[in-house]
């Protein structure tokens, strides 16, 4: 029962948005997770499949582990540090603006 990890910090999306698309490969096989999160139209599937092709990678290199005995045992996305920026409006006036980000951790486990 091998644990292998992969983190990505302050990634420039929120990790609400991120959550959404974690949900949908958590318990997994990493293979068809990889499949899922290629098809999918959001920003945030780009971010998470990089994360999970980096903890195929750390499985097949660090560990040499097999690729199809994989599953996503454990995915989640926390908050990072909130950026604040104005953004000027009419007649002299500004409204703040929450740059969010979030760090994203993959944990896949051996069949």
């Amino acid at each position: 029962m091998t644990i292998v990890k992969a983190k990505t910090k302050w990634t420039k999306s929120s990790d609400r948005k991120l959550s959404r698309v974690i949900e949908l490969i958590r318990g997994k096989g990493a293979l068809e997770a990889a499949t899922i999160l290629k098809f999918l139209p959001q920003k945030g599937a780009r971010i998470v499949e990089k994360v999970l092709k980096s903890a195929i990678a750390n499985a097949r290199n660090n560990f040499k582990l097999d690729e199809a005995g994989l599953v996503v045992k454990e995915a989640y996305a926390n908050k990072g540090v909130i950026m604040k920026r104005f953004q000027p409006r009419a007649r002299g006036r500004a409204f703040p603006i929450k740059k969010r980000t979030s760090h994203v951790t993959i944990c896949l486990e051996a069949k």
